[in-house]
């Protein structure tokens, strides 16, 4: 039992961290501190089956970890889509200030030719 009762700490710990998704520099802390949390989560789980480990629904603690999971997982996403926006506004904006620093870098014309057919 002491696996289960390390892995629901885990859990809620990370559930719990993932409430708020800071912006900016803040950030990169706020992801690495995820990651060390899936990894705790991931290697206590891993015991658990190599223990035989067997989800029972009538079972009040594996309930609470199925709904933290779930929780868990929801959560992740949002970060996940937070991070992909703010990568997409990056590529916009890159390409806003290239385009004002240069607004003629994606006309392709041939100039300083001129034909005169004049006989």
């Amino acid at each position: 039992m002491q696996l289960i009762d390390q892995l629901l700490q885990v859990s809620a710990n990370l559930f719990k961290h993932m409430g708020d998704i800071p912006n900016g520099e803040e950030r990169d802390e706020f992801i690495d501190n995820i990651n060390d949390m899936l990894d705790k989560r991931g290697t206590i789980i891993e015991n658990l089956i190599q223990e035989g480990f067997r989800f029972d629904e009538e079972n009040r603690v594996h309930r609470t970890l199925l709904e933290l999971d779930n929780g868990i997982k929801e959560r992740l996403a949002a970060v996940i889509n937070a991070v992909k926006q703010d990568m997409a506004n990056l590529q916009k904006t890159k390409k806003s200030e290239q385009q004002y620093f240069n607004p003629y870098s994606n006309i392709r014309v041939m100039d300083g030719m001129y034909y005169d057919k004049k006989n």
